[in-house]
């Protein structure tokens, strides 16, 4: 067996996407469980709604659902077809980077955190408006 042939194997692009949401998924809920431990933190969060005149209920439904929509994407990006696989790769990565940036706290952890996340959502967007349809 060649080992130059096995690792130069290019990785199939809608393993690459869900992978990468994968990433996504599992910093956005270090980010939170990190954030849980700080004090005072409830209480940001209770300003946060207050200034975008939201219930504090209001505003956990805004981030279930965004949430939700990176978790259905480590599936979505594995079993959807090619055009739009590619453009909801691309759709909910834009939107979940709003979300990361617009509700983003000044803690040094989730700053990091983001900044990883927002590099996997870019890379997504990356790879998903690079592919062609030769791949799918």
């Amino acid at each position: 067996m060649n080992t130059n042939t096995t690792f130069a194997k290019k990785i199939d692009t809608k393993d690459l996407l869900s992978t990468l949401w994968i990433v996504v998924m599992i910093n956005m809920l270090k980010a939170d469980i990190l954030s849980l431990n700080i004090p005072g933190a409830a209480e940001e969060v209770a300003r946060t709604a207050a200034s975008a005149g939201a219930s504090i209920p209001q505003l956990m439904l805004g981030g279930a659902i965004i949430m939700e929509m990176a978790i259905a994407m480590i599936i979505l990006s594995r079993v959807l077809k090619y055009g739009i696989n590619r453009w909801a790769n691309i759709i909910v990565s834009l939107m979940t980077i709003v979300f990361i940036i617009g509700g983003g706290a000044s803690y040094p952890h989730y700053i990091f955190i983001a900044t990883v996340e927002v590099i996997c959502l870019l890379l997504i967007i990356w790879f998903a408006w690079k592919w062609r349809s030769i791949e799918a």
